[in-house]
């Protein structure tokens, strides 16, 4: 039986915030990165493609 996690850690990166998810998810077993939202277009502060959020 699973037990839902009791923390949840949220941090905030400008720029290289997969990578950094990633890391993270590495180091501490029984994590994972289940999603990365990426901008379907350009806008003001940056491009098409660009991690919003992991």
């Amino acid at each position: 039986m699973m037990t839902a996690a009791k923390n949840r850690i949220c941090l905030w990166y400008d720029g290289d915030a997969e990578e950094a998810a990633r890391f993270y998810a590495s180091t501490f077993p029984g994590s994972a990165v289940n999603a990365v939202h990426r901008a379907p277009a350009d806008y003001p502060a940056g491009k098409r493609g660009d991690v919003l959020t992991v």
